[in-house]
């Protein structure tokens, strides 16, 4: 008795088991988390140092260099990259994806160790910090009208955000500007030298009296009292009182020679939310953390905390990432009810019965419900992926049970009862159904295996789409033939529109053994349309656009603005009001912000619903960059971050020019390479980091003449490190919190470089003269940053492609003309987007190779012959011809989409094979001339290839034409095996058969399927049920 017989003669077992697995689903489905996307072990790992006062080449040489050297040799690390600035160090450890970010952490903390020894003594150790690549999840806005923004800064710090930061999953909730209080010491030279004090006696006054001491305990016979002395200050007017400097009677106190004030610790940046002054808070996952679950934790606690905020304080989410996500998670979820009532509409078109309709459409929730168990089972998630999955899924796991119905239908059409056309029927396409559901799952099998960002991204995708289509052949071959058995009716008891639809599908049946027939009697003409569609493949691959992923309109534009190296917050200011200007004539502009620094701006526009504008965030883009273009002092570029995960935000275009060079050189390479760029017409804008655009001062000192004063190099140097820097003397304390002290002079005495000459310092006289006499000043100018990529100097070529270039495009010709430009040394290399389309483009060639592979292997195995699967997947480039041919014309580019498209068309193609194989032996088998064996299966088996490409096809359509946030990565997927399936089915049905007759085995070949048991259907009509 056949495996299938079982369950039709007990329906209370087929029942039970269908009912086991969707209660076992359900149950599931209440457990499984819901992400974005599947979770991705990726991140950032940055070194930051400070050494006040020392230039940017200093920096390098003696913090930088040496870092990096220690750095590069910690695990799990895929790249190096460092920007020296005066004054400062960051080095970013970019991981390999799949790393484990602690492990990795605790490694560069060792080596920072290490190199410790080999560091100047004064730098600030370093601070090291490990987060997700990527803006922040959201960015929460504070405004007050009565207090100064120090003040909500300092309440912020204080009562918000420890709250914030300790909420699950949130990696770091950061206070963005720095704003934090400090006493502003603001020095006047003028009153100095008149009272003869220097900056070292300030310095020194500060450090002496505001001094903090552990004074220790008393100890008693029977009580311990703790002793603390007041040392420290805390008020304004109690630092005025400092005593500077004393000669005999006369005292010279702080405020004699400085203004006190208790302000802000950076002066030099501001931050607006549409237009009122605001403190910002970002909020940051940590890697690893589901953002939804951290956005809903941090939207929950918000109403709490308004509540117990000043009555001014306001607070308001400026932006959330989240929004995004559950606009795209809700698409999808619709795309699926969508695809599910199309698919049962077009199976009760092709079948005109409801009652046959009703068995495939059981399938679907059992399938799709199923499927979840093994999404718990393997510890998935319901995310953008495993949702895509499951409305791709709509149109393949009915096609078990079409295919079962289908035959069916045809036995009983021929006269056979209902209970003895299942039994007959599923017998015969039983192996053929385990044949198609283990090819499209073999598809698949080898993402599991894959690394880089496609594997972690698509095994859950792939094994959740597996896991249905593996409980769909299940349902197809225990309840769908017992369905069959008991509600299907005979021949005489069917509908007019039935019987209309038979006649139609005959008579299509005998028109296509006719055009069948023609084919196979021209097979040269075939064999030589075969070759010219594989001929044309490499063609059409050259002529696609490549990137990463497809760009999504994720309802909000990222602005960046950078100045001149020697621009101030007022230079920005002034130009910022005109970019402000601009965006606010847009009409689908929600609300916006921005912060601003020292030679930088970064703004983002939040856009209205996708509802309710009619214009894409990219056609916005489109809009403002060249009004951005024609802002003289600034450049500025308009961008969406990307949506995938583990990809860095920024520019599309990261080009990297790294050598051994010095950063004179790069720059000339870099300006070459740019020049041509801008001639290709292929880039919207294009621009680079290394930019020789910072004045610097050289302080030439007068050695001797110094050393004749008594006046050390030390007294010099810290003079203008005090007056000119930015370093804390010490800390004091209010209400609980340490703040800065920091002593320098007042803006007024530091407009030009002239200043430095009407500094002074003390001779071992006493006496003070200027730095003028002692010094000599030469102008220079230096490069904005001294950036290094894998330890050698670097600079980066960042822009945006003209539409409808591709990225891919866009890095060939940058590397392709690099190399044409530049002497021996130099290498290229890649930052963001573009380093993760690089890795990421080379692996498809080998994944679908090993697709290919398993499933000639599983096919094999099916058929028991070498042949038969040659043929089977000879429908396979015809079927990928459909596809690229709609990339090639520009419909989509290559992505990580369109390629997961174009392997499961692998599978999904193969099926139509399958069944025409499969029936075509077992005719052979019989005895049957090859030719009539392979003209009879093919049109008895037009029927189910012509129904499941049709469910498949219209089963995506809601994906093709889907909008709103996540559209065009469901577009990509959808057209790929839309255009596919159409293609690749017109092509099966006349190519696969001419194949088979020039290749298929003798009579005496084993089939896959048992034999006709004709002979027994007698038996088995008068078997009852059981």
């Amino acid at each position: 008795m056949a495996f299938t017989d079982t369950f039709i003669r007990r329906p209370v077992l087929s029942a039970a088991a269908s009912l086991m697995l969707l209660l076992l689903g359900l149950q599931a489905a209440g457990e499984l988390k819901v992400r974005e996307y599947p979770k991705l072990e990726t991140g950032i790992i940055s070194v930051r140092t400070l050494y006040r006062g020392a230039s940017a080449r200093t920096v390098l040489g003696f913090v930088t260099t040496p870092l990096q050297r220690y750095l590069a040799k910690a695990d799990g690390i895929d790249y190096l990259s460092s920007t020296t600035r005066p004054g400062s160090s960051t080095i970013e450890l970019h991981l390999r994806l799949g790393e484990d970010t602690r492990s990795v952490l605790s490694d560069v903390i060792a080596k920072i160790n290490e190199a410790r020894y080999e560091l100047p003594q004064e730098i600030e150790d370093p601070i090291v910090s490990n987060e997700a690549p990527g803006d922040a999840l959201m960015y929460i806005a504070f405004f007050s009208d009565e207090l100064s923004i120090p003040q909500v800064n300092d309440y912020l710090a204080r009562s918000v955000q420890p709250i914030l930061t300790t909420l699950e999953g949130v990696g770091e909730a950061e206070l963005l500007g720095n704003k934090n209080f400090a006493m502003r010491v603001w020095l006047h030279p003028e009153k100095m030298v008149a009272h003869n004090v220097t900056a070292e006696d300030v310095r020194d006054a500060l450090r002496r009296d505001n001094y903090i001491s552990t004074s220790g305990t008393t100890e008693g016979v029977w009580v311990l009292t703790s002793v603390e002395a007041n040392t420290a200050l805390s008020e304004p007017s109690e630092f005025s009182q400092i005593v500077v400097r004393q000669e005999g009677d006369r005292r010279v106190i702080l405020s004699d020679v400085a203004e006190l004030e208790l302000s802000g610790q950076n002066i030099e940046f501001s931050s607006f939310s549409s237009g009122r002054p605001t403190v910002f808070i970002a909020v940051k996952p940590s890697p690893g953390a589901n953002p939804l679950a951290v956005a809903e934790r941090v939207h929950a606690v918000i109403p709490e905390l308004q509540r117990q905020m000043p009555a001014d304080l306001e607070a308001f989410v400026d932006f959330d990432a989240s929004t995004y996500i559950n606009e795209a998670l809700d698409g999808v979820m619709l795309t699926m009810i969508e695809a599910a009532v199309i698919v049962i509409f077009i199976i009760y078109l092709f079948l005109g019965s409801l009652r046959v309709v009703f068995i495939p459409l059981v399938a679907i929730p059992l399938s799709l419900i199923g499927g979840l168990f093994f999404m718990y089972g393997m510890g998935f998630s319901i995310n953008l992926l495993t949702l895509l999955a499951m409305v791709i899924a709509i149109g393949l796991v009915v096609d078990d049970a079409i295919v079962v119905v289908e035959n069916v239908h045809r036995h009983i059409e021929e006269g056979a009862t209902p209970y003895d056309a299942a039994l007959r029927g599923a017998r015969q396409v039983a192996l053929p159904v385990v044949a198609m559901t283990l090819t499209l799952v073999a598809v698949y099998a080898p993402i599991g295996f894959l690394g880089g960002l496609t594997g972690a991204l698509f095994t859950e995708f792939a094994l959740t789409l597996g896991g249905a289509v593996l409980v769909s052949g299940f349902v197809a071959l225990t309840l769908s033939p017992m369905m069959c058995a008991y509600l299907l009716r005979e021949r005489e008891s069917q509908t007019r529109f039935s019987d209309w639809l038979d006649r139609r599908f005959h008579s299509l049946r005998e028109s296509y053994r006719g055009a069948l027939a023609l084919s196979l009697a021209n097979q040269g003409a075939v064999l030589l349309f075969s070759a010219a569609i594989l001929l044309s493949l490499p063609i059409l691959f050259g002529l696609s656009g490549e990137e990463l992923a497809p760009k999504e309109d994720s309802g909000g534009i990222t602005v960046i603005a950078t100045a001149p190296q020697y621009a101030n917050l007022d230079y920005i200011d002034h130009f910022l009001d005109q970019i402000v200007d601009i965006w606010k004539k847009v009409p689908e502009v929600a609300h916006s912000w921005q912060v601003s620094s020292k030679r930088f701006v970064m703004g983002g526009l939040s856009l209205v619903h996708w509802n309710d504008r009619e214009r894409s965030q990219a056609e916005i883009m489109q809009e403002l960059q060249p009004q951005f273009n024609r802002i003289s002092g600034l450049e500025v570029f308009t961008f969406a971050d990307p949506r995938l995960p583990g990809a860095e935000s920024g520019l599309p275009v990261n080009f990297v020019i790294a050598s051994n060079e010095n950063y004179q050189q790069v720059d000339a390479v870099a300006e070459a390479v740019m020049q041509k760029a801008r001639e290709s017409g292929l880039f919207l804008f294009v621009s680079k980091t290394l930019k020789f655009t910072r004045p610097e001062t050289i302080v030439n000192i007068d050695r001797a003449k110094a050393a004749r004063l008594g006046i050390s190099m030390q007294s010099i140097g810290d003079t203008l490190s005090i007056m000119l820097g930015e370093a804390e003397v010490n800390r004091f304390t209010m209400e609980g919190r340490s703040y800065k002290v920091i002593p320098q002079a007042s803006p007024d005495f530091r407009l030009t470089e002239k200043e430095l000459e009407n500094f002074y310092v003390r001779t071992t006289s006493g006496n003070l003269v200027p730095l003028a006499t002692l010094v000599s000043l030469e102008q220079k100018v230096e490069p904005n940053s001294l950036t290094q990529y894998q330890q050698l100097h670097s600079t980066n070529i960042q822009g945006m492609m003209m539409p409808p270039n591709s990225l891919g495009v866009g890095l060939e010709f940058l590397e392709k003309t690099l190399n044409e430009v530049a002497p021996v040394g130099y290498r290229a290399g890649f930052e963001g987007e573009g380093r993760r389309f690089i890795q990421e483009r080379s692996s498809f060639a080998f994944l679908f190779a090993l697709s290919l592979t398993v499933i000639f292997l599983v096919l094999a195995a099916q058929f028991n012959s070498f042949r038969d699967p040659l043929v089977v997947l000879i429908a396979v480039p015809m079927s990928i011809f459909g596809a690229v041919a709609t990339l090639a014309l520009g419909a989509a580019t290559l992505n990580i989409y369109t390629q997961i498209g174009l392997l499961t068309l692998i599978g999904l193609i193969s099926k139509h094979g399958i069944l025409i194989v499969d029936f075509a032996n077992h005719q052979v088998a019989k005895g049957m001339d090859r030719r009539e064996a392979v003209l009879e299966a093919a049109s008895l088996r037009l029927r189910p290839i012509l129904m499941t490409t049709a469910a498949t096809v219209l089963g995506v359509v809601p994906l093709l034409v889907a909008s709103g946030a996540g559209a065009n990565s469901r577009f990509s997927i959808g057209l790929m095996i839309a255009a596919g399936m159409l293609v690749g089915t017109l092509f099966t049905l006349f190519v696969v058969p001419t194949f088979y007759l020039l290749g298929a085995p003798q009579a005496s070949a084993h089939p896959a399927s048992p034999p006709d048991l004709s002979s027994e259907f007698g038996a088995l009509s008068s078997a009852p049920p059981t």
